[in-house]
């Protein structure tokens, strides 16, 4: 028998057999594109995964940083009120003495000065005149006339 006769009779066979060479590759392309798609899907997974962790703890580092600074402004403010409620007691203490009375003025100087404003405002005399001397204050101190 020649190999020409042995072709004609198991052609078929042939066929068959490089049909499922054929297919058999196909499967195993496929399989090798399954896997490669399953690790590039975990890789994009891990990779979601880490940015998640990485803004949570973006976003706690910025929650601890407020609230130190709350801590910090809050104790910033209670250290002050010591200092302005002092203040304010040297000032009445002061306001008590001699020297203070000429300096520190009551409510009624002011009214006072609103008493003036008021009076100047309605004095009608020519422009450059004075319609009379400016009132002394008895209360200022020598230096502040």
């Amino acid at each position: 028998m020649t190999a020409l006769a042995i072709l004609r009779r198991f052609w078929p066979a042939l066929i068959v057999l490089a049909v499922g060479l054929w297919a058999a590759r196909l499967n195993h392309l496929r399989a090798e594109h399954l896997q490669t798609l399953t690790n590039e899907r975990a890789a994009w997974s891990a990779a979601i995964a880490d940015g998640d962790k990485a803004r949570l703890a973006d976003e706690a580092g910025f929650a601890r940083q407020q609230a130190s600074a709350a801590q910090s402004y809050a104790a910033a403010l209670a250290a002050r009120q010591p200092l302005i409620i002092h203040s304010k007691d040297t000032v009445t203490r002061y306001a008590q003495t001699d020297a203070g009375r000429a300096v520190c003025r009551d409510a009624d100087r002011v009214r006072d000065i609103d008493a003036l404003d008021a009076d100047l405002a309605r004095n009608t005399t020519a422009p450059g005149r004075s319609g009379g001397a400016v009132p002394a204050d008895a209360a200022a101190s020598p230096a502040g006339r």
